[in-house]
C-alpha cells in the first residue's frame, strides 16, 4: 500500500487547545494533511472508538485515512485505517496479523538499530524520531536532529529502497524544512497544527514547505 505521509497531522484531545478534534480534524485536511493519527494515552477505549469514527466520517470527504495510536482494537472496532505503532507496542508482525494485509501499518523508529531490525517488509512508512525537543511526549532520549534522521533514514532505503519515512516530534513550520531536505517523505506535527490560531492555514503553510523541498530533491 502506497501511503501519502507528506503531512501526517496527529491529533491528540490533550493538546487540541479546547478544539474538538472533529473540527481540528476537518480543518488540518482541509489545509492539506494527507494523514490524520488519533493519539490518546489517557482516554478510555469507548471515548477512543467514538472519536475515531466521528473523525472517519468527518475525514471521508478528504479522502484522509485515520490511524490509530497504538490501540489495534480500537482502529479494529471504528473501522480506521490502520495504526501506529512503536517499539513498546504490540510487534509488528502480530499488528499486521490481527489488521492484515490492507491495513496501513506505520512504526516508529528511533535508533539505527531498530531501523536494522524492524520488519519492512510489515510496514507502509517508518516515523523516525524524535527530531526535535518536544514537550507533547515524554522522549527522554536527546533530540536526533535532522542529520541522526538521515543516518537512519539510509538504512530504511538501504533494506526498503520505497520506504516512506516521516519525521516525528518538534516539527514546526520554522524547522520542517531541513528534516524533508534530510531524506524525510513528509512531518508528523501535532502542537503547531493543532494549537495554531489557525491550524487550516498552519496545515497549508506547512503542507506548502514540505511540497516546496520535495520538489527540489526530485529536481
Amino acid at each position: 500500500m502506497t501511503v501519502d505521509v507528506r503531512l501526517n497531522a496527529i491529533l491528540d484531545p490533550e493538546r487540541a487547545g479546547g478544539r474538538p478534534l472533529v473540527d481540528l480534524a476537518r480543518a488540518v485536511a482541509a489545509g492539506g494533511a494527507t494523514l490524520v493519527q488519533l493519539r490518546d494515552k489517557h482516554g478510555s477505549t469507548r471515548r477512543m472508538v467514538e472519536a475515531a469514527r466521528a473523525l472517519i466520517d468527518v475525514l471521508a470527504p478528504f479522502g484522509v485515512p485515520l490511524v490509530i495510536n497504538d490501540r489495534v482494537d480500537v482502529a479494529l472496532a471504528a473501522g480506521a485505517a490502520g495504526v501506529h505503532v512503536g517499539p513498546d507496542d504490540m510487534t509488528v508482525e502480530d499488528v499486521r496479523a490481527v489488521l492484515g494485509p490492507g491495513a496501513i501499518v506505520g512504526h516508529s523508529i528511533k535508533t539505527l538499530d531498530q531501523a536494522e531490525r524492524v520488519p519492512l517488509d510489515l510496514l507502509d512508512y517508518a516515523g523516525v524520531g524524535g527530531v526535535y525537543t518536544t514537550l507533547s511526549k515524554d522522549n527522554p532520549a536527546p533530540p536526533m536532529g535532522p542529520e541522526g534522521l538521515a543516518k537512519i533514514r539510509a538504512v530504511l532505503r538501504r533494506r526498503a529502497p520505497a520506504m516512506p519515512v516521516v519525521g516525528i516530534a518538534g516539527i514546526a513550520i520554522g524547522n520542517a524544512a531541513p528534516v524533508v531536505a534530510a531524506g524525510a517523505d513528509g512531518v508528523a506535527v501535532i502542537s503547531a497544527l493543532s494549537l495554531s490560531p489557525d491550524p487550516e492555514a498552519a496545515a497549508r503553510t506547512l503542507r506548502a514547505i514540505v511540497d516546496g523541498v520535495l520538489a527540489e530533491r526530485a529536481a
